[in-house]
């Protein structure tokens, strides 16, 4: 098993590889497809040990993690890795593969792909719809049935996130980096019991999910490491922890305005990964607000000037803001 180090703003799994959990402004669910949004600064990591006595029975065998978020507040993962020697990564969210679709499992699969390589895959924000669209992360309480495991399995039992890294096999790639580092992309803009949320499906957004570029026979599959990310609401992180939770984020709209950025890539060369047949059916959470009659007066659509997306290239590309 590959080691873990839990750090307060990243965590790191073998010898290369890291993410960070980053916060966002929420797309709206209205048909369009958004360029990606900014990283608004990183959530907090705390480790389940620390905590084990103000947690869920089930949480305490596991050496996770867990993050605060707020009801209908989205997420991506920021991936950091080493072109010179990369890594296969299989990204979960309550039991469900955000890829494929496919149940959650600790084995990579070709016939759909259903992990990405980092590098080249700087970052991922949601489920794979294809065609080079993600439906954005958005946490939503369990037991509402809002998630994405909701959607596909009809319960919500496991929520938050599950992620798997794979190393390379031996003699494929260096043991060693090269003397010089390429640059990578950077988005970042800006400096009672427990109510476990999961992830629910946002609004669609131009992200490819790429091929791997290498084949699958080049990875480990008996060498890997993992981590179960719970989530929890801000409030209750600090009844746990003690440590004050971040600030509502931002809105899309009042962002936009203010001619903040937006980010788009240079990637046509890079080819995606199928769509997802099962991700693509599953309910977004604006769909089921329509069936049940609620109203998120911040899901109005809105237009994002070409003037404010800047692009980027995402070539050897090994980390994201």
């Amino acid at each position: 098993m590959l080691k873990l180090d839990i750090q307060q703003r990243v965590v790191r799994i073998g010898d290369r590889f890291a993410m960070s959990f980053q916060r966002t402004l929420r797309i709206p669910d209205d048909g369009r497809t958004y360029p990606l949004p900014p990283g608004l600064g990183v959530f907090p990591i705390a480790k389940v040990m620390d905590y084990r006595d103000r947690l869920p029975q089930t949480w305490r065998d596991e050496e996770g993690v867990f993050i605060p978020m707020y009801q209908r507040e989205a997420l991506w993962l920021g991936f950091q890795g080493a072109a010179w020697k990369p890594n296969a990564v299989k990204v979960g969210i309550g039991g469900i593969n955000a890829v494929s679709g496919q149940t959650f499992d600790d084995t990579l699969r070709k016939d759909p792909q259903d992990y990405v390589v980092v590098p080249p895959q700087p970052w991922l924000d949601g489920i794979n719809v294809g065609h080079g669209v993600v439906r954005q992360f958005v946490a939503m309480p369990l037991g509402c049935g809002y998630t994405v495991e909701a959607a596909l399995t009809g319960e919500e039992e496991q929520g938050g996130m599950e992620i798997v890294v794979f190393e390379p096999k031996p003699g494929v790639f260096p043991d060693t980096a090269p003397a010089e580092r390429p640059s990578s992309p950077h988005r970042a803009f800006s400096s009672g019991g427990i109510q476990a949320m999961g992830l629910g499906g946002g609004g669609d957004m131009r992200q490819k999910i790429y091929t791997d570029p290498y084949g699958m026979d080049v990875w480990d599959q008996n060498n890997f490491g993992k981590i179960r990310v719970h989530i929890v609401s801000s409030g209750q992180y600090h009844e746990i922890t003690g440590a004050g939770p971040p600030p509502t984020p931002i809105d899309a709209v009042t962002y936009t305005k203010h001619g903040f950025p937006w980010f788009d890539l240079y990637d046509e060369a890079l080819g995606g990964v199928v769509p997802s047949e099962r991700l693509t059916t599953a309910k977004t959470i604006a769909e089921v607000d329509a069936e049940r009659g609620t109203r998120d007066d911040e899901q109005a659509g809105f237009d994002v000037p070409e003037t404010q997306i800047k692009k980027l290239r995402p070539e050897n590309s090994n980390g994201s803001g």
